[in-house]
């Protein structure tokens, strides 16, 4: 008899200690959809978690896990992959430190080598802090260049998706001057064919594409610049010619309005802020009179890797860590979409 395909297998990464990555792994694995979707393993430590199910007031159990396959998996119980870095009694809530930011970088290490060697089918990353893994002796910008290093991975590309809006990344974290720099041919074409599979990987049928301008206007045929004509258009042109429906280069004052209003299913942008403006603006929403997020929807996804990874839209939230104040949205949803991502498990 043939066996009816399993559930993904999910690392997901606990975060910086002294964060809001434990709180949110807690509320997130409260929530009975996430096991009809896949099996979640927390990679991290068991004792900072059982202490965030108690300053969250979660009727839950931490089961400890010397493997995946040792995982239950059932909504109620929390499986973890117990690295034990982190003693309780060492914890900093709100706090940058070397000993935490070690933690965060192992606890990232652990789910990219566990995900090569198919122990699991997609990582999902609750935030770090940059300068904390730094203080650890880790130069790393961020989670993306983790990974791109311990997967020896050279092109990568950010995505960012929340529902219909989706863009992807021709640069990252740079200065803008670095960004301007960045927009070369080889590497705006790389990034709307990678953007291009991640959309069929999610059953987009036939994938439309809008490339967004680097200068005002889309330089006004080199009135504000010559990169668009010069390297944007000819990726664009190569992309087509390749058989993917690519549009561009478009002014990026209108393009996203017209991706939302289902005109395209993906805006490449050509450099950070440019992009992350507004999937910030769909997404988070912050009342003055709640002092607070209602909304922090939005996912992270490194396009080019040979492991999935999806990642929260935000950072560590240092100041309301401990607090039970942070909210889970973005971690429920990157978890879902590595779960699609996946698909089943023969």
């Amino acid at each position: 008899m043939t066996r009816p395909p399993s559930k993904p297998l999910i690392g997901i990464t606990m975060g910086d200690p002294g964060g809001i990555g434990p709180e949110i792994c807690v509320k997130a694995l409260a929530e009975p959809d996430i096991y009809a979707a896949c099996r979640p393993l927390v990679v991290g430590d068991a004792e900072i978690l059982i202490d965030a199910l108690r300053f969250c007031r979660l009727p839950l159990t931490v089961q400890r896990c010397g493997r995946p396959a040792d995982g239950r998996y059932e909504c109620g119980i929390i499986d973890v992959l117990d690295l034990k870095n982190m003693p309780l009694a060492h914890l900093r809530h709100k706090e940058v430190s070397a000993r935490q930011g070690q933690a965060a970088f192992e606890y990232v290490a652990k789910v990219i080598e566990m995900a090569l060697v198919d122990q699991i089918d997609a990582t999902v990353t609750s935030p770090i802090s940059k300068a904390a893994v730094t203080a650890a002796g880790h130069a790393y910008a961020g989670h993306t260049e983790i990974y791109s290093t311990l997967t020896a991975t050279d092109e990568v590309s950010t995505m960012l998706a929340d529902g219909g809006f989706r863009v992807a990344q021709v640069s990252a974290r740079v200065s803008l001057r670095e960004a301007c720099d960045r927009v070369k041919m080889a590497r705006v074409r790389r990034v709307i064919e990678l953007a291009h599979g991640c959309l069929l990987r999610l059953e987009i049928p036939s994938p439309r594409i809008a490339v967004a301008g680097l200068n005002p206007h889309c330089g006004a045929g080199g009135f504000c610049g010559n990169e668009d004509d010069q390297e944007i258009a000819p990726a664009v042109a190569a992309a087509r010619a390749a058989g993917i429906d690519a549009d561009g280069p478009l002014p990026a004052d209108t393009v996203f309005a017209k991706m939302l209003g289902g005109l395209y299913d993906l805006v490449v942008v050509m450099y950070h802020d440019q992009g992350h403006i507004p999937a910030r603006l769909v997404g988070f929403k912050y009342t003055v009179r709640a002092g607070a997020f209602g909304s922090m929807s939005g996912v992270n996804i490194t396009l080019g890797l040979p492991v999935i990874r999806t990642s929260v839209h935000h950072g560590t939230a240092f100041d309301k860590a401990g607090e039970n104040r942070a909210n889970p949205q973005s971690l429920i949803e990157a978890i879902r979409l590595a779960a699609r991502l996946a698909g089943p498990r023969p």
